[in-house]
């Protein structure tokens, strides 16, 4: 398994998504969208999951954390459920259906649910899994260690641990009654330090 196994989409909302993220997160939010990208295709060819809508899957795990940035920041509701509207709003200008756009937004929400039935939603499923892989480190032996030193290589972790965790504990200190409580809660910040991918890139 390499990257070269999962092209880039081409279309209007992938390189939307990609120039969102380039021009608001820092370059390690943006690395870790692109590694939760790439672990979500991984674990999709790992498990032989053929029906993944690639584009969607994308677009969402691009944007799945901008709602944590102070240009959309929502003081109400949480950094997900903010970001998924950035990412409706993105998909509205490049065309696609209400159906669609719903779908995006569902798929940012549902990552950091618990556990996603990917028979509900496969590609929050996916999301889901690849996200848990990058910020807690869960279950790293879904994708051979191969792969996860080259996506290391390609897009390093940077300051992520310190910098997600300052912003989640940020998130939980204003929004308590929002997912990001819980995962503070849950010990996110000692996860972060403790995660074995920090180890291999």
């Amino acid at each position: 398994m390499r990257i070269a196994d999962f092209p880039v989409p081409d279309s209007a909302a992938a390189r939307g998504a990609l120039e969102l993220a380039l021009q608001y997160q820092t370059a390690s939010l943006t690395a870790h969208a692109v590694r939760s990208w790439l672990w979500a295709e991984g674990i999709a060819a790992v498990e032989g999951r053929a029906s993944v809508d690639h584009e969607l899957l994308y677009v969402a795990a691009l944007l799945h954390d901008i709602g944590t940035v102070t240009e959309y920041d929502n003081h109400t509701v949480s950094y997900e459920h903010a970001g998924g509207h950035v990412a409706v709003a993105l998909t509205a200008g490049a065309g696609w259906a209400a159906e669609r756009r719903a779908r995006v937004l569902d798929v940012i929400v549902r990552h950091n649910w618990t556990s996603v039935d990917p028979r509900l939603d496969l590609e929050g499923y996916l999301l889901e899994r690849a996200t848990g892989l990058d910020i807690t480190g869960s279950r790293p032996d879904a994708l051979p260690e191969g792969f996860l030193r080259e996506v290391l290589a390609a897009h390093p972790r940077g300051a992520i641990a310190a910098e997600f965790g300052a912003c989640v504990a940020d998130q939980a200190a204003r929004k308590p009654t929002t997912s990001a409580r819980r995962l503070v809660d849950g010990g996110l910040l000692q996860k972060l330090a403790a995660n074995p991918l920090e180890q291999l890139g």
